[in-house]
């Protein structure tokens, strides 16, 4: 009987799901994958030895209209402060949600350290996405505070962001971690298990692809799948009715061309398309 959890024969859930996310980045029990994960997308020569998981400081401050965006918020044995998170789908505005995020991070900080600006920890914003946002062909951006020089004013923030539609590299041209993490992240749900790539085989990686591997789950993690499953798939249907709806309505007002509205909704010009097409089928 065909395994209903490996759905066309993909063995590895992606790490982009809501699923994957939380058993990698975070795992608060086996947190090495997101030690190395955030020491790779900083570019940091120094590991990080210890993470703290905090609670999410940001529910219920925003509203989304689909649970596309899941976040891990850490800290680390230095009191460097981290919030990552992953975006799916087209998300125009998501630099701006990066800076609402860390500023109200560095304005917590601030109150408890009654607003003494001396020694305030760093505040690292992690951005992965699935579709870019940055109008430059680099994969991976490291965001300070520079001068019209380019000169570094300060680095207390940081905003990382990670574009994986850029990430274009084959297996035998990885070589960094960060490289490494981003191709798990893009090709393991895609990829056999006969054809994993050998870096996998490293302690960091050996863990997240064992946690995504549903081979290996248990009864209490096939459930937790399912329903993860279950939930996404509800939310995104009613997320693309609402789409839909959105895009008749100005397609029957005739004032904006196809692209005009995807670019104006962020969505997938396609998608918009195979609206009008069934519109016209309908009249």
């Amino acid at each position: 009987m065909e395994d209903p959890l490996i759905i066309d024969n993909k063995i590895f859930v992606p790490v982009t799901s809501d699923y994957g996310f939380k058993a990698t980045f975070g795992n608060e029990s086996h947190p090495l994958f997101l030690k190395k994960a955030l020491q790779a997308l900083i570019k940091s020569k120094t590991p990080i030895k210890h993470i703290n998981y905090v609670k999410n400081a940001f529910e219920g401050l925003t509203i989304d209209s689909r649970s596309g965006i899941y976040d891990v918020a850490c800290t680390d044995e230095n009191d460097n402060h981290f919030i990552v998170e992953m975006q799916m789908g087209h998300s125009p505005n998501f630099v701006q949600r990066m800076k609402f995020y860390a500023l109200h991070k560095l304005n917590v900080l601030v109150k408890k350290g009654e607003f003494n600006y001396v020694n305030i920890p760093k505040i690292y914003c992690v951005g992965l996405l699935e579709k870019n946002i940055l109008p430059y062909a680099d994969y991976h951006s490291i965001i300070n505070l520079r001068n019209e020089k380019g000169e570094l004013i300060d680095n207390q923030t940081t905003f990382v962001v990670a574009e994986l539609d850029k990430f274009k590299k084959e297996e035998k041209n990885i070589e960094t971690d960060l490289d490494k993490l981003l191709w798990i992240m893009k090709n393991l749900h895609k990829t056999q298990p006969t054809a994993l790539p050998t870096f996998i085989n490293e302690d960091w990686l050996k863990q997240a692809i064992g946690d995504l591997d549903t081979r290996q789950m248990s009864i209490e993690e096939r459930f937790a799948y399912e329903y993860a499953l279950a939930a996404n798939a509800e939310v995104v249907n009613a997320d693309r009715q609402k789409n839909k709806t959105m895009v008749e309505k100005m397609l029957r007002r005739g004032k904006l061309t196809p692209l005009e509205i995807a670019e104006d909704l962020g969505l997938d010009i396609d998608f918009v398309l195979s609206v009008q097409k069934q519109l016209n089928l309908e009249n």
